[in-house]
């Protein structure tokens, strides 16, 4: 059961790679990650490392993924 946590966590991390990098506009030069996103890459990494307590490990995942996506809303709506 644990090869499937840990395959649900990596999913997580994927999403969220994919969804900062769709959320990037073509022809611009790269920026540096906010705050927020990196705090919630980061809170996704530390749940795939302490994956082996459930409760501390989906916990860490979650923030991370809900910090990214606020991250990436809030973006989206700045003026350009």
């Amino acid at each position: 059961m644990q090869p499937l946590y840990i395959g649900i966590s990596i999913a997580a991390l994927i999403i969220v790679v994919v969804l900062l990098l769709i959320s990037r506009e073509k022809g611009k030069q790269l920026r540096k990650p906010s705050n927020l996103a990196t705090l919630g890459m980061t809170l996704v990494v530390l749940g795939i490392i302490f994956g082996d307590n459930r409760w501390t490990g989906y916990s860490l995942i979650g923030f991370g993924v809900l910090f990214s996506v606020i991250d990436m809303i809030r973006n989206l709506k700045k003026p350009k």
